[in-house]
């Protein structure tokens, strides 16, 4: 009898051990959220990013939120270089609005069709209306509609910037990398500068880790300037943020060091010149090297090496000029706003020219 209730009570706890566990596995996918069809309702349009298979990150800084959004692109086409001349004046009769109401403040390209994604906001001001249009290889431009019922999930922004005025930069830049999209931002802790890990699919907040750099062109450790822009990187073997600040320091931030609360110190490799605001950057590899393709506000297109770039001496004192990193200017290259790659051999470019905004394919140089 003994044995029999032994028996009964070790199978009643391995039954039970059992239920755990696959409670346990349960309850670790329910965590993830899933892509629910609904409607998606933005209030500004900022940040884009492809992530995996068919999904457009959107941020969207004025209400803190990212957006993960399937793009139902399914069926892979070549990259093919895209050209669209007076694209503001096409993207007006699109939204049906005056070119000047037109603003681009972001752009994407899909890993799978290779067409161009764009963030627009339609108006200015409190009342611009967010939209995300699409163009293809022939220059033919469609709404993405987020209205239809589009499969999602969302992620709040945990303790971002309260200062209306700098609410836009609660997300200035995101990239997706190895199952975690990474954002930069501002928020309201005492490191402002912010750098985000978020699990995808989306299980919370995930880490929030505040940054520290030296600027050289300012002589001092600083905080509260937010990233402007960043690309991943690897270096040797371990994955790194590049990021880019105004004035302009280029910064190494390892991933590793990305942790919920942590207080990080950036590498300064590059001091890249002061009064500019870098607007985006792409790295690539071309003949076996490794490079960055960068632009800015007044300084042009540089095309910065990454050869060697753990190898060079942490900026830790005041630069006049420039220093670190070696870079060349690419002086056929002006107006560019926004760079994508296209494939692995070119970029697109939103270039800003007498004749308004384009978009323009080039080999990556």
């Amino acid at each position: 009898m003994r044995t029999l209730v032994t028996s009964m009570h070790r199978w009643t706890w391995l039954l039970c051990w059992g239920i755990l566990l696959g409670y346990g596995a349960t309850a670790a996918t329910w965590a993830a959220e899933p892509l629910k069809p609904g409607k998606v309702t933005l209030k500004s349009a900022g940040p884009i990013t492809f992530g995996p298979e068919d999904v457009l990150f959107i941020g969207d800084p004025k209400a803190a939120t990212i957006y993960a959004v399937r793009t139902g692109e399914k069926e892979p086409a070549p990259a093919v270089p895209i050209q669209i001349e007076q694209l503001d004046t096409a993207l007006a009769g699109l939204l049906g609005v005056p070119s000047a109401d037109v603003q681009i403040n972001d752009i994407a390209v899909s890993p799978i069709t290779n067409r161009v994604y764009l963030s627009v906001s339609r108006g200015k001001g409190a009342d611009a209306i967010p939209v995300i249009v699409i163009a293809g290889p022939q220059g033919k431009l469609s709404l993405f509609s987020l209205e239809s019922e589009v499969p999602h999930a969302k992620v709040e922004l945990s303790k971002p910037v309260t200062d209306a005025k700098r609410r836009s930069e609660s997300i200035t830049s995101m990239k997706y990398l190895k199952g975690t999209l990474y954002v930069s931002g501002l928020s309201n802790e005492e490191f402002a500068s912010t750098l985000r890990a978020i699990p995808y699919p989306f299980a919370g907040q995930g880490a929030a880790a505040g940054i520290q750099i030296f600027h050289g062109a300012h002589g001092k450790f600083e905080t509260a300037s937010p990233v402007r822009t960043f690309a991943t990187v690897e270096i040797n073997g371990k994955d790194e943020i590049l990021a880019a600040y105004t004035c302009t320091p280029l910064v190494r931030i390892p991933v590793e060091q990305l942790k919920d609360g942590a207080k990080v110190k950036g590498t300064t490799v590059a001091e890249l010149g002061n009064r500019n605001r870098p607007l985006d950057i792409v790295p690539y590899t071309k003949g076996g090297k490794a490079y960055a393709l960068m632009a800015n506000s007044a300084r042009g297109v540089m095309k910065v090496s990454l050869e060697n770039i753990d190898k060079v001496e942490a900026i830790v004192t005041k630069i006049n000029g420039t220093a670190g990193l070696k870079y060349d200017t690419l002086a056929e290259l002006k107006g560019v706003e926004q760079l994508a790659k296209l494939g692995e051999a070119h970029v697109v470019m939103l270039v800003r020219g007498d004749k308004g905004l384009a978009l323009q394919t080039i080999e990556l140089p």
